[in-house]
């Protein structure tokens, strides 16, 4: 994706987080800050990382996005549009856990959230159908999760949320519960996916190189009370290999992204 296109859809972002703050009140009329006000924006089309210390409020701020939590002020735009505290079909929401519902089949976890839409059978069976094709997993729509490795599982999360056509996806640390070489291999699909479909994707990741391989952009936030640190557009390009965590440039933004989170 070209610098000009980038600046131009950002002009009309897909998702905007404006002046989002988050406390919790304390003993003694205090209160806990955990988010101090948060502006970032995710242009159509851009994969977005959020990287952070642990407890700097990175989770805390994907679920207030989602709608599982409520700001203590600011407000969350999806398209131009004010949204409520309520989760809604326009955020899809991947977690670390595979939230998958066991006594359900492959194909039934995925045509889960479209119960709520208005579709005949026919489009729902079309729409798994599709997307399962998508994450490579149509061969076991009849399968229950038990019988799924953890990469798959995951991919019948995305599948999930794809499903629904959200406006911009958001992920929790996705890969967190994968080995290293499932971690790398779900690395590689999601690049390969976001490229096929071209989502917004807002993830939350403590693994630096992660967020710099994905990710068009990454903020950087501080330790608790999260604020954002750093914005940082990745000058890489579009279609990449795992190869590319070895290049100078790759390193040099691993390098810059490790001191801002020291500092």
């Amino acid at each position: 994706m070209q610098d000009d296109a980038i600046d131009w859809n950002r002009a009309f972002p897909k998702l905007e987080v404006k002046n989002i703050s988050k406390s919790y009140p304390l003993k003694g009329g205090r209160n806990s800050i955990v988010l101090d006000d948060i502006n970032l924006k995710i242009a159509p089309r851009e994969f977005t990382c959020l990287v952070g210390t642990s407890g700097c409020g990175k989770s805390t701020l994907l679920n207030i996005i989602a709608g599982l939590l409520h700001p203590s002020s600011g407000e969350i735009l999806v398209d131009g549009r004010s949204v409520t505290g309520q989760p809604g079909s326009d955020r899809g929401m991947i977690f670390q856990g595979y939230t998958l519902y066991p006594w359900l089949t492959v194909a039934k976890n995925v045509a889960f959230g479209l119960q709520f839409q208005q579709l005949t059978k026919a489009e729902k069976r079309d729409r798994v159908h599709y997307f399962l094709d998508v994450v490579g997993l149509l061969d076991f729509a009849n399968s229950y999760p038990k019988q799924l490795s953890g990469g798959m599982k995951q991919r019948v999360a995305i599948a999930r949320a794809l499903a629904n056509q959200p406006a911009v996806i958001l992920m929790d640390e996705p890969f967190g519960a994968l080995d290293a070489q499932t971690k790398e291999q779900m690395q590689e699909f999601l690049l390969e996916l976001w490229t096929k479909t071209h989502v917004a994707i807002l993830m939350i990741t403590h693994d630096i190189e992660e967020a710099i391989y994905l990710s068009q952009r990454i903020y950087v936030l501080s330790s608790r009370p999260g604020r954002v640190r750093s914005e940082i557009t990745i000058p890489l390009p579009e279609h990449r290999e795992l190869d590319l965590k070895l290049a100078p440039e790759f390193v040099e933004i691993k390098r810059n992204i490790i001191h801002l989170l020291k500092d």
